[in-house]
């Protein structure tokens, strides 16, 4: 068997917990090469929206929550 009749791996869809993790670490901004390499193969374009905009809301409660215990 050559390489050229060997199929292409399909790259391995990750769930949506690790979709939400990754996009937790790109909020932070630290990620390893490694794991950018294997996000941008893996992750599934929709869990990405989804989990986004679950931490854009998540975010946007946790800073009105500490605005409204700072501000009487």
């Amino acid at each position: 068997m050559t390489p050229s009749d060997r199929k292409p791996e399909e790259p391995r869809k990750t769930s949506f917990l690790a979709t939400l993790a990754a996009v937790f670490w790109s909020f932070v901004g630290l990620r390893r090469s490694k794991d950018y390499e294997k996000d941008v193969t893996g992750l599934n374009p929709v869990y990405v929206v989804i989990a986004g905009l679950l931490g854009v809301a998540i975010f946007v409660g946790v800073l009105i929550a500490v605005v409204k215990m700072v501000v009487p």
